[in-house]
C-alpha cells in the first residue's frame, strides 16, 4: 500500500525536509525551514502537511555512536511529540546517525564546501540529510 512521507531532520536552526512516497521508495529535497531554539514557524509545517497528505510524518533522532541518546535527542523526541500532538499524524522517530556527515560529502562531491567550513549557506545539507533518514526507512 502506498504511503506519502514527510521527513525532518530536527536542528535548532534549521529543520531540513523531504518526502516520498512507499511505493516507489525515492526522497526528495524540500526547501529547509528556519527554527529558533528548536522551534520552527508552525504554520509552515501545516501548510506543508496540508500539500503533502503524509500518513507518517519521520524525525531524525540524533544519537550517539554508540546507541546512546545525545544532548539533542530529547528536543528532536519533543519536536516529534508535538508534530504528532498538533497535526494527529503518527510519528516515528528514525536513528539518523552521520546523515548531516553524509549530506556534506554528497554536497561536497557536487561541488559545494570547497574546503571552507561552513560554506554550506543556502545549500539544502539538512534537506540532504532529511532524504538520507528517509532513504534509511525506505530499506528497513
Amino acid at each position: 500500500m502506498n504511503q506519502q512521507l514527510l521527513c525532518f531532520d530536527f536542528g535548532l536552526s534549521s529543520i531540513g525536509i523531504a518526502t516520498g512516497q512507499t511505493d516507489m521508495a525515492i526522497a526528495t529535497p524540500l526547501p529547509e525551514i528556519k527554527a529558533k531554539e528548536g522551534v520552527p514557524d508552525w504554520s509552515v509545517i501545516e501548510n506543508l502537511i496540508a500539500e503533502w497528505q503524509p500518513k507518517t510524518l519521520l524525525v531524525g533522532l540524533p544519537l550517539n555512536m554508540d546507541g546512546s541518546e545525545s544532548a539533542l535527542s530529547a528536543k528532536a523526541r519533543k519536536f516529534g511529540n508535538r508534530l504528532s500532538g498538533r497535526f494527529g499524524v503518527d510519528v516515528e522517530m528514525i536513528d539518523e546517525r552521520l546523515t548531516s556527515r553524509s549530506a556534506k560529502e554528497e554536497m561536497a562531491e557536487i561541488g559545494y564546501n570547497k574546503g571552507k567550513k561552513g560554506n554550506y549557506k543556502n545549500k539544502p545539507v539538512d534537506s540532504i540529510a532529511a532524504c538520507l533518514i528517509l532513504e534509511q526507512y525506505f530499506n528497513l
